[in-house]
């Protein structure tokens, strides 16, 4: 009779902890969801093609930061010079962008391999050196922007050819270029996470970092690896920013890791690493376009913006403590 009794908790427990999974793991979307359906209601103009367009494309940026900072945070990591690699990106990229000049390869060439180096050095110094990952980003984050501010001088470099401009501006087949771009990215970070070795031992890392060395796993490579790739993602982000605005800005990308990090955090990414998903960081970033879009309909002021951004950001922080706990 005992042993039923405790099989029978037991089994209670265990759906227990499946319902709130399952809770997590689809309570964004239908939060989402729900927000369109209501924003939808206090105004027309939200729910058109153009309007949910111009929302993907600008995400766009936003969600290639987050899928890169997702990989770090799921570490234990954090990375808070993603705004400045943006900016050294951007002007590395735009310097070698004139027309006429080099090939379209050239800048984003450049462009990408200035930001695996720059993500490579976080990499090194956090594995080398031991410091906490807040303290090593925060020095790069100001010499990023140093860099860029040396780079083009202090002024934007602007005269930048079509085919570049074209990879912020241009439609293929009807869909905005930066679209593809994010949508490809998408794909292939979730196949990294999912499907590889790197991914499981990312997730491995962030649960439980002394088990994952004991077990074999090479903690400062796989972390190596996870600052290389969202330096990547920031150059891609840097170079799609550049074109776009059609310039070179060395002041581009401030705050931008803020609200990379929040996407994250609000898709789902647990603060503490070993617990999130892209699709998760995916409808976190669409989540913050749609509120910023939405109260821009509504005729809301960026001062507000920033007020309701905040309060989502540390509601989001609150949810992941007590799911941990509860789980």
């Amino acid at each position: 009779m005992k042993n039923t009794v405790t099989a029978y908790f037991n089994r209670s427990a265990e759906r227990t902890v499946v319902q709130r999974r399952s809770i997590g793991k689809y309570g964004l979307l239908l939060a989402f969801i729900l927000l369109c359906v209501l924003l939808s209601l206090l105004t027309p103009r939200f729910l058109t093609v153009a309007n949910l367009t111009i929302i993907v494309t600008q995400v766009s940026i936003n969600a290639l930061l987050a899928f890169g900072v997702t990989f770090v945070i799921l570490t234990g990591g954090i990375d808070l010079s993603l705004g400045s690699m943006v900016a050294v990106t951007g002007v590395v990229a735009a310097t070698f962008a004139h027309p006429d000049t080099y090939p379209l390869v050239v800048p984003i060439g450049v462009g990408l391999l200035a930001g695996v180096l720059f993500g490579a050095l976080n990499g090194f110094v956090i594995t080398r050196s031991r410091v906490a990952p807040f303290i090593v980003t925060l020095g790069t984050m100001t010499i990023g922007r140093g860099l860029a501010l040396i780079i083009s001088k202090g002024r934007p470099i602007s005269n930048l050819s079509d085919g570049f401009n074209f990879i912020g501006g241009g439609h293929l087949f009807g869909i905005p270029f930066p679209i593809i771009i994010l949508l490809i990215a998408f794909g292939v970070c979730s196949l990294i996470l999912n499907k590889t070795v790197l991914g499981r031992y990312i997730y491995a890392i962030g649960g439980n970092e002394q088990a994952a060395r004991a077990s074999g796993i090479q903690v400062s490579r796989v972390k190596m690896w996870v600052y290389t790739i969202s330096g990547l993602l920031a150059a891609v982000a840097g170079i799609v920013l550049t074109s776009r605005i059609t310039t070179g800005q060395p002041n581009a990308g401030v705050g931008f890791e803020l609200s990379a990090i929040a996407a994250a955090i609000i898709g789902g990414t647990s603060t503490s690493g070993g617990s999130g998903t892209m699709a998760g960081t995916f409808i976190g970033a669409l989540l913050i376009g749609v509120i910023s879009n939405g109260l821009d309909l509504l005729n809301v002021t960026s001062y507000y913006q920033q007020v309701v951004m905040g309060a989502i950001i540390i509601g989001a922080v609150v949810l992941d403590g007590l799911n941990r706990k509860r789980l």
